[in-house]
């Protein structure tokens, strides 16, 4: 992330407004900035969104493709995430200076879709122990105006959505091997279940009290604070901690339970909001790509 220098000024002000419970663009400490979502805007990929919020922007595509299933898990498909950090995202990218935090972010959306409460991966099985489906998640990050975490988690959920997975059928065996036949028909697809899918909803502790969705200045005045990934039945399935200071047992414990309040209220408007786009039907695309 850029560094933001701030006076000591400017510090005390954020400070203030955090105990007041009114921070500098008005909202309160639980309160998310605007977001703006678009869905299917990549037209060769099996699913993709586009979400910013306030500053932060993300793209992310899905392709589905057939490979054989882990030795370890052969009865269930597997996602895999990808990011990429845009350069034009902010100076401290160009070259690999985004590698770290790109990592960081797809170590973390592995972590939490971990669980099997999640994700059914049982869904992607194709033929048990031979063939399943496998989602390469790929994720560009366009700009960073802070809480990356939960613009990338929403913009996942997004995309995952709406991915349409080709229905496939098993041929008459030839021999010992059998034959899979793709269905000729592109509307005859399935989708996942992504009800349970994570949300992940950043908490950052300023002074006394820890705020949601915090801008690139609240970021630099918060030593301290949590990523946690909250599913759709406000389970917790990941935290991570990040920053160099430490928290008390106290404090923890309550972030997280405001983490999966707020996890499970963002899950909500979220699918709702994905449910009236897919009613509404097909709408002129205005975003990336189009």
């Amino acid at each position: 992330m850029a560094e933001i220098l701030l006076s000591e000024a400017e510090k005390a002000f954020i400070h203030h407004g955090v105990q007041d419970d009114l921070r500098c663009d008005g909202r309160t400490r639980l309160d998310y900035r605007p977001i703006i979502l678009e869905t299917g805007l990549v037209s060769n990929a099996s699913g993709s969104s586009r979400l910013r919020l306030a500053n932060s922007d993300v793209l992310v595509g899905v392709k589905v493709e057939l490979a054989s299933p882990l030795s370890e898990k052969p009865l269930e498909g597997r996602l895999e995430f990808f990011v990429d950090c845009s350069a034009n995202a902010t100076p401290e990218f160009e070259g690999r200076g985004g590698e770290d935090l790109a990592n960081e972010i797809c170590r973390f959306l592995q972590m939490s879709y971990m669980s099997g409460d999640t994700i059914n991966l049982a869904e992607l099985s194709v033929l048990t122990g031979q063939q399943c489906w496998v989602l390469y998640v790929d994720i560009l990050i366009l700009e960073c105006g802070g809480n990356l975490y939960d613009t990338v988690s929403l913009a996942v959920k997004s995309a995952l959505y709406t991915t349409q997975i080709p229905s496939i059928k098993v041929a008459t065996m030839d021999g010992d091997q059998p034959e899979l036949e793709l269905s000729e028909d592109p509307y005859d697809t399935k989708r996942l279940n992504t009800q349970n899918v994570p949300c992940l909803v950043t908490l950052m502790k300023i002074g006394n009290h820890y705020l949601v969705d915090p801008t690139p200045e609240e970021e630099c005045c918060s030593s301290s604070g949590v990523v946690v990934a909250v599913s759709g039945t406000k389970k917790i399935t990941a935290v991570r901690k990040i920053g160099s200071g430490s928290l008390h047992p106290e404090s923890l414990v309550s972030m997280l339970k405001t983490a999966s309040e707020v996890g499970t209220v963002v899950n909500k408007i979220l699918m709702n909001k994905l449910l009236e786009e897919e009613r509404a039907g097909k709408t002129q695309k205005v975003g990336f790509m189009r």
